[in-house]
């Protein structure tokens, strides 16, 4: 592989951040083609007088002013503005892969561009499956799309699939492959050992400080109360077209082993490694070939003991809510991953409390009625139909 161009969608993010330290250890192997953010202009000014992508979008018009202003000294690089130039910088001609890392709802539009231009998509934005699941998958398939799973738990399912399966992502029988199970692990979070009467009280930046990993704000809220495992449990079973006795989680609060796929032998075959989300990405970036991350391997005599427990239910309501809505349909993960978008937003501006994140989600799934979502319209109609529900819901408490 060589001469790889990419277009980084959210390029200010953690996963944005980590993909460019990729790209900057094999510059002779990828080229930035390039780069998108909401309204970061600081960050975006810093990447494009690092790096000169061909393009710079920010979806904030004045955002884009000023960084036009900014990267005056660049006439090279185009700068673009709105949710359309998105579209455009994902599906261009001389893109090869696109990382797809922009956080929530927002996300599904231009990596389903991605998708419907054929590329290399490198899927961090689990959002986009949790809201169009099946549609996402038919789509990848029509498009002859290359779908690589950058989340350190998918990313380590795939690494442990057969080659067959590998290919055959979204269609790929697992019985038919000898899988038994696949297996997630997840830290638990920062309130995995905290009285669970205490959990209510836990304020923004208690629920921000992941003992593991370094992420945004909504990420790392959704990991305090476990619905980002949620999510990727309904990812997975978008990607891995799991029945509902073949997909579980477990928790390990290490984070060494990033998840598991257990083989109707009795095999279980884990991918171990550091915390660090270059590992994935590289791997995707360079798949089907190895190559360095910049991320040291494992030291197995520092390690200490690796444990493992059962999901507390009653610690993790919102993981709860997100299993129970994987099988009930597309509009139950739709209206799910809408409304704790909502929720964790007033959480984070302290309009609600912790606990009320949650309980938000489980009021708002059980008022809707949930349509059939026969197309990507419908679903991004119904997504803004629950918002609106959602901040309805939050209105009541506050």
């Amino acid at each position: 592989m060589s001469g790889q161009r990419l277009t980084i969608l959210g390029a200010t993010g953690s996963i944005g951040s980590s993909t460019l330290d990729v790209i900057a250890q094999h510059p002779q192997r990828f080229e930035l083609f390039a780069v998108t953010a909401h309204s970061n202009v600081t960050a975006m000014e810093a990447i494009c007088q690092r790096f000169t992508p061909s393009y710079a979008v920010m979806v904030d018009e004045q955002a884009a002013t000023r960084l036009r202003e900014a990267l005056a000294d660049k006439p090279q690089i185009t700068v673009l503005a709105g949710a359309q130039a998105l579209l455009e910088v994902s599906a261009a001609s001389e893109v090869d892969q696109v990382m797809a890392a922009i956080v929530g709802a927002a996300g599904l539009a231009p990596t389903l561009a991605a998708v419907k231009a054929g590329k290399r998509v490198l899927l961090a934005n689990k959002e986009a499956l949790v809201m169009s699941g099946q549609l996402f998958m038919d789509a990848v398939q029509h498009y002859g799309a290359e779908l690589l799973p950058v989340d350190s738990e998918h990313n380590a399912i795939f690494q442990c699939l057969t080659t067959h399966a590998q290919t055959t992502l979204g269609q790929v029988d697992l019985e038919a492959e000898g899988i038994s199970k696949i297996l997630l692990t997840g830290s638990g979070g920062p309130f995995l050992n905290l009285p669970v009467n205490e959990l209510n009280q836990q304020t923004p930046a208690a629920a921000c400080k992941h003992p593991n990993w370094s992420m945004g704000q909504k990420i790392s809220v959704d990991s305090a109360t476990m619905l980002n495992k949620g999510l990727e449990y309904i990812e997975a079973r978008w990607l891995f077209n799991c029945r509902r006795e073949q997909l579980d989680i477990v928790i390990h609060p290490q984070s060494v082993i990033h998840s598991m796929v257990q083989y109707s032998d009795g095999s279980v075959l884990a991918q171990l490694g550091q915390p660090d989300m270059k590992t994935p990405i590289a791997h995707c970036m360079h798949y089907p070939h190895r190559r360095s991350s910049g991320v040291k391997a494992l030291d197995f005599t520092q390690l200490g003991a690796l444990t493992f427990v059962a999901v507390d239910e009653q610690r993790y309501p919102c993981l709860r809510l997100a299993q129970q809505a994987c099988w009930q349909g597309q509009a139950a993960t739709t209206a799910l991953n809408a409304t704790n978008e909502i929720a964790v937003e007033n959480f984070l501006a302290e309009r609600i409390q912790f606990g009320q994140i949650s309980e938000v989600c489980d009021r708002v799934l059980q008022q809707l009625q949930m349509p059939a979502l026969g197309s990507i319209d419908d679903v991004v109609a119904f997504d803004k139909k629950v918002r609106r529900v959602a901040s309805e819901c939050v209105e009541a408490l506050t």
